[in-house]
């Protein structure tokens, strides 16, 4: 009996068809030429190879191939302390060759903020500086907070490095990463503008066809530089070509104070960045203020693990 040759086309026709969908819902990867037996044995069974994805580095080069900074932290006892400087900690294991500076209003350091900075794995100075009880028994007007915190930061800079850039960073900031990529050129002193500043909403240099023509600020106060403290850098060489310079305890005129004491220096020498201060690379973003948590009742939680939760929230 002799079969029809149209059968034979049907039956080529359908085992081809078969055969693409069995390779589509079940694909065999076939990997380059190696000598890896395991790779071999997964060819032998037709097991999908997979090829790993390379990571990318964030920071695009080695910490010795740009300028250091320095980025001074001041920071004091609250419930959010412990929260504010891990998220800054995640933002700067993003950035190259820095060195942080944790001061601490207190006179005594604190292991929870060590671990922190531990974990991390930046390098760090944590060290603490009080507020002189002079302002801290004020009992009327706002105190110099930070102040004393900075200027020891300050103190440290002068006697351990010789170039690279300082930058006050307040743990309760949001910062771009470009921010710091931008600030590390400094030659002496830029500046770039601050969000979510007072009623104004934002803090920065007027820029007028290109040029500096003054400041913006929700209070000006007749102050000469009329910034916030996020918004300006320094280097660190212009820094040491100003010894006398210093952040005076004088609450609203920090940052003009620090900036005056950096004379000869006129606002019209500002190093602007950030697009010539078009966009908004750091936010003054704050985390809600929270109560202290109430006290611990020891009668009944005495050998739990509230008590060293009750430590971390204050």
């Amino acid at each position: 009996m002799r079969v029809p040759m149209k059968l034979y086309l049907i039956v080529f026709v359908c085992a081809f068809i078969i055969l693409v969908q069995y390779h589509l819902y079940n694909p065999w990867v076939i990997p380059e030429q190696t000598n890896n037996e395991e790779a071999q044995s997964n060819v032998e069974r037709r097991v999908p190879v997979q090829v790993p994805v390379p990571c990318i580095n964030v920071t695009a080069h080695n910490d010795q191939d740009v300028p250091p900074l320095y980025i001074i932290t001041p920071t004091y006892r609250r419930p959010e302390q412990i929260a504010e400087l891990t998220r800054l900690s995640h933002t700067l294991m993003l950035v190259p060759n820095i060195m942080w500076l944790v001061i601490e209003d207190a006179y005594q350091i604190n292991d929870l903020i060590e671990d922190v900075l531990k974990k991390s794995r930046l390098k760090y100075l944590y060290t603490v500086a009080p507020m002189p009880a002079q302002f801290k028994n004020k009992t009327k007007g706002p105190k110099p907070r930070g102040v004393s915190n900075r200027n020891k930061g300050l103190e440290w800079i002068r006697q351990n490095a010789k170039t690279g850039v300082l930058y006050f960073a307040d743990d309760d900031n949001t910062y771009d990463l470009d921010l710091f990529h931008q600030i590390r050129f400094t030659k002496r002193v830029s500046m770039f503008p601050v969000g979510l500043v007072t009623k104004a909403g934002v803090s920065s240099p007027i820029i007028k066809n290109g040029e500096f023509s003054g400041f913006y600020d929700g209070w000006i106060g007749g102050r000469k530089f009329a910034v916030d403290m996020a918004g300006f850098a320094v280097s660190v060489h212009f820094l040491h070509q100003r010894p006398k310079a210093s952040m005076p305890f004088k609450p609203g005129f920090e940052e003009d104070g620090f900036l005056k004491s950096l004379s000869p220096f006129e606002p019209k020498e500002i190093e602007l960045l950030a697009d010539n201060c078009t966009k908004i690379l750091v936010w003054h973003t704050q985390t809600k203020k929270n109560e202290p948590s109430l006290p611990l009742d020891m009668a009944k939680y005495s050998n739990t693990n509230l008590i060293k939760l009750k430590k971390i929230l204050v």
